[in-house]
C-alpha cells in the first residue's frame, strides 16, 4: 500500500495509506474528536470527511466549532428537506437548495400550495430522516449519466442546469437513503448529524430569479448544532420581526410605497423627510470639514456617456430602458460618477488642486427586479451619499484611510458597535469579461489598498470576485443592535474610468497626468441607511434624529396656554415639538406618546404652571423630575447639537 504525509495543524507529519479518509485520521485521533467530525480541509480545501485522500495534504479536521461547519450543515439541512419534500410530494420537482448567511431554502415545483401544516409536516419527516441516521455517499457521474438519471427521475430543473455545464469533470451527486442531489457539496457524513433546525417560513420565486420564468414555491429554514444556538436564533429573528423596518417605519409615519407610484419607489413622509434632513447635514458637516465641493448633476443623461463609462456594458442590465428623444437614447441615471468626472473636467486641473474632491447627494435610478425588492433596503430610486475623490497616487493612500476613518466617526456616532471591512478583488478568470483587462494595474492597484488598509491598522478580510468592473473595492458590512448583517457602505478605487474620460491634471513638471478616482458612500443611501437606522434603534431614535423629539401634554385644557407658550420658545430654538390637546386623560396621552416612541414627554399642570416648570418623562426611563423649563431646554439642545446616543 502506498503512503502519503499529511501535516496536522500543530505542524505534526503523519504517515498514512494512500486513499485513507478523513474519517480514519480522526479515528486514529481520538473517538471524540471522530464523533464531532463534520468534514476535512485538505490543502485549503474543504472536503467530505469520507473523500480518500491520494497525496501529501496540509489536512485540519472541521468540527461542529469550526467556522466552516455552520455552513456544511445548512447546506446538508437543505437535501434533508428536499428528500422530505419528495417522500411527502412524490410529483414535487426540486430545483436548487443553497446555504445563505444563518439560513437555508430550497426552491420547489409543486402544484399543491404550501401552509404552515405543511412545514410542520416536513418537519416531522425530517425529524424521522435525521433519526435514521442515514450514511451520506458522494458519487461522480458523466455529464451524459448524470443527464440520463436525472431525466429518468423526472427532474426538469436539475436536467437545465447539467445541459448547461461547460466542462469535461465529471459531475457529482449526493445520495441518503433512497434521495439523490445534484450537487458539488461537500455535507456532513450522516444525516443524524442535523438534528436542531426549524422550517421558517414559504415564499415565491421565479426559477433563476427570472420573472419569464415558472414561479416557484421556497421554503426557508435554518440549523444549528445545539438546541441552545437554535432558541438564541429564533429569539434573535422574533426581535427582528419586531423590529422589521417596513412594520416600524409604517407605525411611525416615516415612508409608504404606493402601488399608483411604482414598485420600489418609496415616498418618503414628513418624519422621514426629517430623518433625511438630519443625515444630509451630519454628511455636509463633516464633508465641509474635509474640504469636498458639493455639486448638482441631472436625474438624465445621453446614452453615449455611459458608453464612455462602461456602465452600459456592465450595467445594462440593472439599467431602466433608455427613452429615445429627437433619435437620441437617453437613460435615468444609475451612477453620479460619470457626472462627476464631467465637472472635473470641466476646467484645466494642476496638480494644486488635487486632491479634488466632488460630494452630491445624488438622486439615482436602478431596474431591481420584482423578487428582489425589499422595503427599503433594495429599491429602484435611491439618493447616494456620493463622493468622489480625484488625487494623485502619491496622495492615494491619505486619501483612502481618511474615507475609512470617516466611516469609523459615523459608526461612533450611529452606536454602530460590529463591523467589517472587505476588500473585494477581482478574478483573474473574469478580466476582459467582468472586469477591465489590466492585469498589472488591477494587482498594483489591490496593492496599495492593501498596504493602506494596513497602515490605518484597520481589520479587513479578503474577498475575490467582488470588486467593480474598474477597481477593488471596500464593502463595510454592519451589524445591528440584534446582530442582524447589513452591506452599508462601500470605497471604491477607479483606475480605469478617468482615463476613458481623458481625465487629467498637470503636474509639477508640466505633464499631464491621470488622477487615480476615488468613489465614496460612507452613509450609503437614504433609503438603505435609515431602513438600518430603524431596525437598529427599533425605532428607539436617538434624539437629534428622532422626528417628533418632545411633545407637551397638559394635564387638562387650562394648561393649554402655558404649554403652548413652552411650544413656541422651544420651537424658536429648531427642537422639533408638539402639544398634544386632545381632550383625553393624561394616561391615555403618556401611553399614546410611548407608541409613537417619543423620545421626551414634558407634563404640564397646577404645579408645573405655579413653578415655570414641566415634568420630565423619557421612554424607557421613566420619570426624570420637575426641571425649570427653559433649563431643561438648553440641556437638550446640547443633546441635540452633540448628537449624543
Amino acid at each position: 500500500m502506498n503512503k502519503i504525509v499529511i501535516t496536522l495543524p500543530d505542524g505534526t507529519h503523519k504517515k498514512i495509506d494512500s486513499g485513507s479518509t478523513g474519517y480514519d485520521i480522526a479515528k486514529s485521533i481520538g473517538e471524540g474528536l471522530l464523533r464531532d467530525s463534520i468534514a476535512i480541509k485538505s490543502n485549503h480545501q474543504i472536503i467530505d470527511l469520507h473523500y480518500p485522500l491520494t497525496e501529501d495534504s496540509d489536512i485540519e479536521i472541521i468540527t461542529s466549532k469550526s467556522a466552516a461547519a455552520h455552513d456544511i450543515l445548512l447546506h446538508s439541512t437543505a437535501h434533508l428537506l428536499a428528500q422530505a419534500i419528495k417522500e411527502n410530494y412524490p410529483s414535487a420537482k426540486i430545483a436548487i437548495g443553497p446555504a445563505l448567511k444563518e439560513t437555508f431554502y430550497y426552491d420547489i415545483d409543486l402544484d399543491i400550495p404550501m401552509n404552515d401544516d405543511s412545514l410542520q409536516q416536513l418537519e416531522k419527516t425530517m425529524k424521522k430522516i435525521s433519526k435514521e441516521n442515514l450514511q451520506v455517499h458522494r458519487k461522480e457521474l458523466t455529464k451524459a449519466d448524470a443527464l440520463t438519471m436525472f431525466k429518468g427521475m423526472n427532474e426538469d430543473y436539475k436536467v437545465e442546469i447539467i445541459s448547461e455545464i461547460e466542462t469535461a469533470d465529471l459531475i457529482t451527486t449526493y445520495q441518503q437513503g433512497d434521495f439523490i442531489d445534484l450537487c458539488r457539496g461537500p455535507h456532513i457524513p450522516s444525516t443524524g448529524k442535523t438534528k436542531h433546525f426549524k422550517l421558517l417560513s414559504i415564499a415565491g420565486a421565479y426559477w433563476r430569479g427570472d420573472e419569464n420564468n415558472k414561479m416557484l414555491q421556497r421554503i426557508y429554514g435554518t440549523a444549528w448544532f445545539t438546541k441552545d444556538d437554535l432558541n438564541d436564533y429564533l429569539y434573535r429573528l422574533e426581535e427582528a420581526k419586531k423590529r422589521d423596518h417596513r412594520k416600524i417605519g409604517r407605525e411611525l409615519e416615516i415612508f409608504v410605497f404606493d402601488d399608483e407610484i411604482g414598485p420600489g419607489l418609496p415616498l418618503w413622509l414628513p418624519n422621514g423627510g426629517i430623518m433625511i434632513e438630519e443625515l444630509e447635514q451630519l454628511a455636509k458637516e463633516t464633508e465641509r470639514n474635509d474640504d469636498y465641493q458639493r455639486v448638482r448633476t441631472p436625474h438624465l443623461t445621453k446614452g453615449e456617456l455611459y458608453e464612455k463609462s462602461g456602465h452600459l456594458e456592465h450595467y445594462h442590465e440593472t439599467m431602466f430602458p433608455a427613452m429615445n428623444i429627437d433619435g437620441i437614447d437617453y437613460y435615468v441615471k444609475p451612477m453620479n460618477c460619470p457626472h462627476h468626472h464631467k465637472i472635473f473636467a470641466a476646467s484645466p486641473k494642476s496638480y494644486r488642486d488635487l486632491p479634488y474632491r466632488l460630494a452630491e447627494y445624488g438622486t439615482c435610478y436602478r431596474y431591481e427586479k420584482s423578487g428582489q425588492l425589499f422595503g427599503l433596503m433594495r429599491v429602484r430610486s435611491m439618493q447616494m451619499n456620493d463622493a468622489h475623490i480625484y488625487c494623485t497616487e502619491e496622495q492615494f493612500k491619505d486619501e483612502f484611510i481618511k474615507v475609512c476613518n470617516m466611516y469609523l466617526y459615523y459608526f461612533k456616532i450611529f452606536n454602530i458597535e460590529k463591523y467589517e471591512m472587505r476588500l473585494s478583488l477581482h478574478s483573474k478568470g473574469g478580466l476582459g469579461k467582468k472586469y477591465f483587462n489590466e492585469p498589472k494595474l488591477w494587482k498594483k492597484t489591490e496593492n496599495s489598498v492593501r498596504e493602506a488598509l494596513n497602515e490605518a491598522k484597520l481589520n479587513f478580510v479578503e474577498v475575490e470576485d467582488e470588486a467593480a468592473f474598474y477597481g477593488p473595492k471596500i464593502d463595510i458590512q454592519v451589524w445591528s443592535a440584534i446582530g442582524r448583517e447589513f452591506t452599508l457602505a462601500t470605497n471604491q478605487v477607479d483606475f480605469v474610468v478617468p482615463r476613458q474620460f481623458d481625465l487629467n491634471y498637470i503636474d509639477e513638471n508640466n505633464k499631464k497626468k491621470t488622477p487615480l478616482c476615488i468613489h465614496r458612500a460612507p452613509l450609503s443611501t437614504h433609503e438603505r441607511f435609515i431602513g438600518f437606522l430603524i431596525e437598529h434603534f427599533g425605532g428607539d431614535f436617538p434624539l437629534w434624529l428622532a422626528p417628533k423629539q418632545v411633545v407637551i401634554l397638559p394635564v387638562s385644557q387650562k394648561h393649554f396656554d402655558y404649554a403652548l407658550d413652552i411650544k413656541d420658545l422651544y420651537f424658536k430654538n429648531n427642537i422639533r415639538v408638539n402639544v398634544d390637546q386632545r381632550n383625553e386623560k393624561i394616561g391615555a396621552k403618556i401611553r399614546d406618546a410611548e407608541l409613537t416612541k417619543i423620545p421626551i414627554m414634558l407634563i404640564v399642570g397646577d404645579k408645573e404652571l405655579e413653578n415655570n416648570s414641566v415634568s420630565v418623562r423619557r421612554r424607557h426611563k421613566g420619570n426624570i423630575g420637575e426641571s425649570e423649563y427653559k433649563e431643561f431646554m438648553i440641556n437638550i439642545k446640547s443633546e441635540i447639537n452633540k448628537r449624543s446616543i
